[in-house]
């Protein structure tokens, strides 16, 4: 399945020899991709997040300590990003006959136009990720920037082109992520405990421990035995081992992060819920 955005040939000639010399083939052919969508989070964290937020909650935004502000921020550009990037993997997932036909090999070199184009999206937002948490450090942690870092590395080695059928099936984390964010907004709306965020929050666990833990989890599995496969197999693409180790331990780092986040997520969403110890609840009330 093609690419949806062709890539302008000025561009790919341009990007070429800085592609090649990172032996990342197909870099060229969605850098036009990769660049804009890095340049709309950005424009949406620094002029339009601000403005919207002001506009319809003028009274809780302006009120908002300016390290929170920040957090808001970027919990608008995460809700785009996570509805946009969503609707268009699972869409090539779907449409894309080509991808559906890999065999084992095609997984792990196998390239298609659709699946590119999904990931330079995914990637652009990742570089903006990686570029506000090193900037906002000390207000999104590092860990934010450890996880920007590894999936920004994944995206980038599917360019190679390496893996790039399971980088799609991973974009696929971000189903809980849309929960994720309004369960932080309703926290600041003054919706704490409200019937509204419980089934958000059902729905978050729900969503993130299906996506993350369940599908990524097997996902994961069915790499490690696609890529051990051919690792094993002599021919003409052989995976060098470094190549094979880095985006290993970059897929394990994510899963380690997403098992420690569910952990936190649960307790974070129970005590929304949980009554003030010393109080009871008379009967009829």
């Amino acid at each position: 399945m093609k690419d949806l955005f062709p890539p302008p040939p000025i561009i790919v000639k341009a990007t070429r020899p800085f592609a090649d010399a990172l032996a990342l083939r197909t870099l060229p052919l969605h850098i036009h991709e990769i660049l804009p969508a890095f340049c709309f989070y950005h424009f949406t964290n620094t002029l339009l997040a601000p403005r919207l937020s002001k506009a319809l909650f003028p009274k809780t935004y302006t009120e908002l300590p300016a390290r929170t502000k920040i957090h808001w921020h970027a919990h608008v550009v995460s809700l785009v990003q996570s509805c946009f990037i969503n609707t268009t993997a699972l869409w090539v997932i779907y449409m894309d006959s080509e991808r559906m036909q890999m065999d084992a090999t095609q997984r792990v070199w196998g390239y298609t136009g659709a699946t590119g184009m999904v990931q330079g999206f995914s990637a652009g937002y990742f570089l903006w990720d990686l570029m506000t948490g090193v900037l906002d450090r000390d207000v999104h942690g590092w860990g934010v920037v450890a996880h920007a870092a590894s999936a920004l590395a994944v995206s980038s080695l599917g360019f190679r082109p390496f893996v790039n059928y399971y980088g799609l099936n991973f974009i696929l984390y971000e189903l809980s992520t849309p929960f994720l964010n309004f369960h932080w907004f309703m926290d600041k709306l003054g919706m704490t405990g409200s019937k509204a965020q419980l089934i958000n929050g059902v729905t978050l666990i729900a969503t993130f421990g299906g996506s993350r833990l369940v599908w990524g989890t097997y996902q994961s599995v069915k790499m490690y035995q696609d890529v051990w496969l051919a690792l094993k197999t002599p021919g003409e693409l052989p995976v060098p081992p470094w190549l094979a180790l880095s985006y290993l331990a970059s897929t394990t780092f994510l899963s380690a992060l997403n098992l420690y986040w569910f952990g936190r997520m649960i307790k974070t969403v129970s005590s929304r819920f949980e009554k003030p110890k010393g109080k009871t609840t008379r009967k009829g009330q």
